[in-house]
């Protein structure tokens, strides 16, 4: 059975992304569908931020507990682990998206159950479950909202292995003997944190020689240093050659690595990057190439179509592969596709409201291992790259009095980069525990090119982490 169906907008994919661009296109008075394959809601429910974060809290305030005094004595048993696993179940809401479909209503969006397609110019085609077709034709805009998924190495046999990817290490039911994790960036460092806590013996094989190399260095070293106490096996500088799932009720993973040695492992997950999800989406049938990320401007139009129909939002265009930055990307782009249906002007310029200039300036990120990473703006590195003069401002967190507060021992570090030229802070890193509650005032800082003589009048409350932004402009000033 064929159907036919128009709408001013048709969103692919219902993620938070997909999500919210269906919302500002509806609240802009057009008339909006969106068409999801999986759930409503998608990765960042539950299988990546909500999943992830629900198994790591506990773990942070079980190891920030044990540092104060009056209070580790009541917590030296481990952690319970199956009142987590229930927990992140209830946080994933057991893998059901009623609540997700309920909010879609509420805003007067409609929902397509199914694999929605490309079919050319304006048109999506959607084969639903039942085997049904549905044929949509968009009167201004199509918007791509399918994410990404893990990008597993190309290595023979390597499915035979059935290895985790992100999704199995964020729903897994049971916490394996022994956990490999292949890959030093954040999905690896975070799951090796929780499931090290959980009981598991990790081991992880880092082809680099530092964790989270995207990051300033201290960042990685801080966190390698936290992961191995916690008992975490770190081996830098290696690759694996082979997998080998062995039969029989054993079924463990015979793991070869560069330098010739063997690991055996319950299971192993592959944090090794991901890949955006356009292979089956038919790009093709605009003139594009299947499994191809999709290039945008500022506004999320893909560049490589004429017209002012096409657009890819969140993690699909490869600018911030983060929920809240898809997040922003789409309330940009539904605001965008708003105005132009409408005959409005669009004001594309830098930090108009038509442009998401923070994805170049202000990207903030969160880290949630122990200590944990928070950062925006440039790296040392990015801002030498790009030829800018900076001054690199560093103070030793420990030494701030909330840092006392926090917890005994307490060891942490901050960087504030100074945009010599315009005297506005290009970046910030804070690593320790408590530190991303510091990072959305470093983003006002950076987003707002707020002047550091200004800055110094912004006082923080004593005695807090945040007093750190004091002995920062302190130390810039001598």
């Amino acid at each position: 059975m064929n159907e036919t169906r128009t709408y001013d907008v048709i969103v692919i994919g219902a993620g938070p992304v997909g999500e919210n661009v269906a919302e500002r296109a509806r609240a802009a008075g057009l008339s909006t569908v969106i068409v999801e394959r999986e759930l409503l809601g998608g990765e960042c429910s539950y299988w990546a931020c909500d999943p992830s974060k629900a198994l790591l809290r506990p773990v942070v305030a079980h190891a920030d507990a044990r540092r104060i005094p009056g209070l580790r004595q009541a917590v030296t048993g481990p952690l319970d682990v199956a009142a987590v696993l229930a927990h992140r179940d209830a946080m994933a809401s057991h893998w059901m998206d009623d609540d997700q479909v309920a909010w879609l209503n509420s805003v007067d969006v409609d929902l397509i159950r199914g694999h929605g397609r490309l079919a050319g110019t304006r048109q999506v085609a959607v084969q639903t479950a039942e085997g049904h077709t549905i044929q949509l034709t968009a009167r201004h805009a199509v918007a791509i909202s399918t994410g990404t998924s893990a990008a597993l190495p190309p290595m023979p046999g390597i499915e035979a292995v059935d290895p985790w990817t992100s999704r199995e290490a964020t729903s897994a039911a049971q916490v394996p003997r022994r956990l490999a994790v292949v890959g030093g960036g954040v999905v690896a460092v975070e799951m090796a944190t929780a499931w090290q806590a959980l009981g598991s013996q990790v081991t992880m094989l880092v082809l680099e020689n530092a964790l989270l190399e995207r990051m300033e260095p201290f960042a990685g070293e801080m966190v390698a240093d936290g992961l191995r106490d916690a008992g975490v096996d770190i081996r830098f500088g290696v690759s694996v050659t082979s997998l080998v799932r062995e039969g029989g009720s054993n079924r463990e993973v015979r793991i070869t690595l560069s330098d010739g040695s063997e690991l055996a492992a319950d299971e192993i997950l592959l944090a090794t990057g991901r890949a955006p999800r356009t292979a089956d989406l038919g790009l093709e049938t605009v003139g594009l190439t299947p499994g191809d990320w999709l290039t945008v401007d500022d506004t999320f139009r893909v560049t490589a179509i004429a017209d002012d129909w096409l657009y890819a939002v969140g993690d699909v265009n490869r600018r911030a592969l983060m929920t809240h930055q898809g997040k922003y990307q789409a309330r940009i782009a539904g605001a965008v596709i708003g105005a132009r249906a409408n005959g409005e002007p669009v004001d594309d310029t830098a930090w108009g409201a038509h442009a998401a200039t923070a994805d170049h300036a202000a990207v903030p990120q969160v880290v949630f291992t122990h200590p944990e990473v928070a950062a925006v703006g440039l790296t040392t590195r990015e801002a030498e790259q790009n030829g800018r003069r900076i001054k690199v401002v560093d103070y030793d967190l420990a030494h701030v009095a909330g840092a006392h507060q926090y917890g005994e021992d307490y060891r942490g570090r901050a960087r504030m980069l100074i945009d010599l030229d315009r005297g506005t802070v290009a970046g910030v890193t804070f690593t320790g525990p408590g530190v991303g509650e510091l990072v959305h005032s470093a983003t006002i800082a950076v987003a707002g090119e707020v002047p550091l003589e200004r800055l110094w009048h912004a006082v923080p409350a004593f005695p807090t982490l945040g007093e750190v932004w004091l002995r920062l402009l302190e130390a810039h000033r001598g």
